[in-house]
């Protein structure tokens, strides 16, 4: 896994989840098996002692739930909350690829590539979740280009290729905010904001969107 990737990650996870324990955790949590690819095994490992960051809308299977597809060829080992769709890597006897594809697959469709490897895409997943779980949230959808740019003005860009094949997903980031764009087509975005705190949210405020919901 990359490096700068691999510490991103862990300073996200670390700083957005408190530890729920410094000790060991009880036997039904598995240490993660040597033969995960580099970028699961950190991440099981970040799970131990920060467990919401498995998900919150969709999930990363625990590495002792792991499973293979029907064919014995990939490795699942995410799913959407309803099963609608799910991620896996290439299952291999020669051991895991350093930073593979993950694929995205609807049960009944052929799979497709997330446009980023294992590495961004664990990045991905964690920023998704975290504003999908927050306690402070501001969402709408159907927004223009300019309503976006309201929106993310003053946050950094997460400097990832989209997200997710279903509507394309880009990400920004402030201290305590993780706020993501998702293209639903038609030239029309949705957006949706987490924070750790009711008060990070007041500067989208100022934006002339109608929010679905706005708990700053």
């Amino acid at each position: 896994m990359n490096g700068n990737r691999a510490t991103a990650l862990e300073q996200f996870i670390t700083g957005w989840y408190p530890a729920t324990s410094e000790d060991p955790e009880p036997s039904s949590v598995q240490a993660p098996p040597i033969d995960l690819p580099d970028g699961l095994r950190r991440f099981y490992r970040l799970a131990q002692h920060h467990p919401p960051s498995l998900g919150a809308q969709n999930r990363l299977f625990p590495a002792s739930k792991r499973q293979t597809d029907p064919n014995g060829e990939m490795l699942v080992f995410g799913e959407e909350n309803q099963g609608g769709f799910f991620w896996s890597v290439l299952w291999t006897l020669d051991g895991p690829e350093t930073d593979p594809t993950v694929w995205f697959r609807e049960y009944d469709e052929p799979p497709i590539a997330e446009q980023e490897p294992l590495s961004g895409f664990l990045i991905q997943f964690s920023l998704y979740e975290a504003a999908m779980g927050a306690d402070y949230v501001a969402l709408s959808g159907r927004l223009t280009a300019q309503q976006v740019d309201q929106c993310t003005e003053g946050l950094r860009p997460v400097p990832l290729r989209p997200f997710w094949p279903w509507a394309p997903t880009r990400f920004y980031a402030a201290p305590g905010l993780v706020l993501h764009v998702s293209d639903e087509g038609d030239d029309s975005f949705s957006i949706w904001a987490g924070a750790t705190h009711r008060s990070v949210l007041a500067p989208l405020a100022d934006a002339t969107v109608e929010w679905t919901q706005f708990d700053g």
